[in-house]
């Protein structure tokens, strides 16, 4: 080819490189964008023209200026084409890139729409010339500097003349529309468009520089062509020509590479992936030392038999090293997540509910995933729904950060566990937590503390553990609250059998024998009456000791509806407490309350119970003499809900944890058990409100 066999070497190397690169960079983007719109079919098609381009190229090197034969003209012909398209394409997925058919008013519309039409006509006549006019020499003339066969111009083909300032135009177009875009209706599309613009810049202007070396030399063909003969120096030179425009052109597909896997600019898809990027890297090096190997043999000109042992080391070597590689990124990986994983949370039935913890359970390992898994500048994690209670405060990382100021509910309505992030304003991303009920909370990630994008990864990893901390830290308040409820009923147990021991033993014992006594002593009971008064009052006694010991079991829900066991329960227990007692059943409610599980039924009876109860106890605390009026409230919103309202004293901001001490907190826990929640809220001096919701159940799961 050059004389030089390294030279020969080199170039045969870098065009087999930079083809095995285009042709899997152009099917990535095919095989991997969802869906496939007609800037994705473009930005696959020219990356897989380049790639055909190089593989042609590669072909005419191996086969040498010397072999001329119809293959030869096949190939030289076939080249043109991928040739001709490949800056016109370039230029075209620049402009959908920058926002060009975003709208007729964008800035770059109105720019590049007269040149767009320009170039899209020059084309159609270099093609159409190209097919029909023959304007190019065959490829033995070419390789003896005959340049006048064709429909040529001063003794140079139109279509090598033409050339140049085309792909001079189509380059220049594209960095002035990458440059200065227009808008974008993709989903974070500014971001991905600000990070990705340094790099197809970069590769724009070294294209522009390509275009530039091949415009030279087609002015030096033009002015010494027709005199020039051909040598061993002219064909050295001209192979370090073809070797700086394949190695301009392999560095800027290097660097538009980079664009497409480290953002995904070409796909449509919001997030990169970062299983693609570590794929990129080992294409890269298999691409570099496959070509290197396979030029070498067919520079050398070595047998078949060697080329096949060779190609088959280099890639069983390759799967070795790249085996290592996978099972080393494992490991660092599992590394990573150790802290998370493998973090103790505190014993709820050791852990006194009196003494509170530095801070909740969750926040080492929420820690640990922030900061060494996914390397997030800040983070919040909330609660949402009926874990909400459970949870407590939400989660911030670093802990000095401010809460978040997001409603789940409100933020994510409309969407659902397809959902698998949002954008937020500025650089953000919120990530929709779910577990089996539906939503249960939501992870906002800040910017990483690198600069770059989260990768799908890296998001399904967030999502997956932040679903399991809400589900852990709720879990982990479930049993410590019934735990401590376990605790107090042994202590209030224990308290009751000693008072009813001492009240047995202190006073009624010794009453009870001193009556056996004197009417022992007596011939008559009836002739002593004080015998029979100290009767009555052991009778008082134990009478009140059965008072005060625990309410008997709930009515019947089952049987009497829950309705109906409430009536039961304010005809009885509450008979008199309540001045009115007003009812709102909805029309809907009434006709799905027959179908309420009995299950749901009896933790929705004792929490309305609860909450009647704490009515009853402290509504008046203020006002001993105030018309306490109860409202009870059936309705049916995208579940049962139940609202159970006083016109008492109400309860003060500070104090709205202690209402209902114990009681309330126990029937929230049980509430989120089987799906459902409970709120407390009040103004002092004016009402007490307590809504109880439980999602509907013959849906089978929550609707929003």
């Amino acid at each position: 080819m050059s004389g030089s066999h390294f030279l020969d070497w080199i170039m045969l190397a870098v065009s087999l490189f930079n083809a095995v690169l285009l042709l899997w960079l152009g099917l990535t983007v095919l095989l991997n964008a969802k869906p496939h719109t007609w800037g994705i079919w473009l930005a696959g098609g020219g990356l897989l023209s380049g790639a055909a381009f190089f593989f042609i190229h590669s072909v005419i090197l191996g086969l040498g200026f010397a072999y001329v034969n119809w293959t030869a003209n096949f190939w030289w012909y076939s080249g043109w084409i991928p040739v001709i398209l490949a800056p016109f394409a370039w230029y075209v997925l620049m402009l959908w890139y920058a926002g060009f058919w975003e709208g007729e008013r964008s800035p770059v519309y109105q720019r590049h729409r007269p040149w767009l039409w320009l170039l899209a006509a020059l084309i159609a006549l270099m093609i159409g010339a190209f097919l029909f006019a023959n304007p190019l020499p065959s490829f033995g003339q070419m390789a003896h500097l005959d340049l006048g066969s064709g429909l040529a111009l001063f003794g140079v083909p139109i279509l090598i003349l033409v050339y140049p300032p085309f792909i001079l135009a189509c380059i220049g177009l594209s960095l002035d529309a990458l440059l200065r875009p227009g808008p974008t209706m993709r989903v974070m599309g500014q971001l991905a468009r600000r990070r990705a613009r340094p790099w197809l810049a970069a590769a724009s202007g070294l294209l522009l520089l390509v275009s530039l070396l091949v415009s030279g030399f087609v002015a030096w063909l033009a002015l010494s062509g027709r005199t020039a003969t051909p040598s061993l120096g002219l064909a050295f030179a001209v192979g370090w020509l073809d070797l700086a425009i394949s190695t301009l052109i392999g560095v800027s597909i290097l660097l538009t590479g980079q664009a497409i896997i480290t953002y995904e600019v070409f796909t449509d898809k919001t997030l990169p992936r970062q299983g693609l990027n570590r794929l990129w890297r080992w294409t890269v090096v298999l691409g570099a030392a496959s070509s290197l190997a396979f030029s070498f043999g067919v520079i050398a000109r070595l047998p078949s038999i060697y080329l096949t042992v060779l190609c088959a080391a280099i890639l069983v070597g390759l799967l070795a090293w790249l085996g290592r590689r996978s099972y080393r990124e494992r490991q660092e990986f599992i590394h990573a997540l150790r802290p998370f994983l493998s973090s103790a949370l505190p014993d709820p039935i050791q852990a006194r509910s009196e003494v509170e913890a530095p801070s909740p359970p969750a926040q080492a390992p929420f820690e640990a995933l922030c900061a060494e898994v996914l390397g997030a500048r800040w983070a919040c994690l909330t609660p949402a729904r009926a874990l909400a209670p459970l949870f407590g405060p939400a989660l911030a990382y670093p802990e000095s950060a401010p809460p978040c100021s997001i409603a789940p509910d409100e933020w994510l309505r409309g969407t659902g566990p397809d959902t698998l992030y949002l954008p937020l304003e500025g650089d953000g991303w919120g990530i929709p937590l779910w577990n089996a009920r539906g939503l249960c909370g939501i992870l906002l990630l800040g910017e990483k503390v690198d600069g770059g994008l989260y990768s799908q990864e890296e998001m399904e990893t967030a999502r997956s553990a932040g679903e399991r901390l809400v589900e852990l830290q709720a879990n982990l308040e479930i049993s410590r609250r019934l735990a401590d409820l376990q605790r107090r009923q042994l202590a209030e147990s224990r308290v009751l059998d000693r008072q009813a021991r001492r009240a047995l033993h202190d006073d009624v014992l010794p009453r009870l024998h001193a009556v056996l006594l004197e009417l022992s002593a007596s011939a008559v009971a009836q002739e002593s009456p004080q015998a029979l008064e100290t009767l009555a009052e052991v009778h008082h006694q134990v009478s009140d000791l059965l008072h005060d010991l625990p309410a008997p079991g709930a009515p019947e829900v089952q049987r009497l509806g829950l309705v109906g066991a409430l009536r039961q329960a304010l005809g009885q227990e509450f008979d008199g407490v309540f001045d009115r007692v007003n009812w709102e059943i909805a029309p809907e409610a009434r006709a799905r309350l027959p179908g309420l599980p009995p299950v749901q039924g009896e933790v929705l009876y004792f929490a309305c119970r609860e909450a009647i109860r704490n009515a009853a106890l402290h509504a008046r605390h203020a006002n001993p003499d105030l018309p306490l009026e109860l409202l009870i409230g059936v309705q049916w919103r995208d579940g049962l809900e139940l609202t159970i309202q006083d016109n008492g004293s109400g309860v003060a901001q500070d104090d709205r944890s202690q209402a209902g001490g114990h009681g309330l907190a126990l029937h929230s826990t049980l509430l989120a058990v089987i799906g459902g929640s409970l709120a407390l809220s009040s103004e002092a001096g004016r009402y007490t409100r307590v809504r109880l919701w439980l999602p509907d159940w013959e849906s089978g799961s929550p609707a929003w």
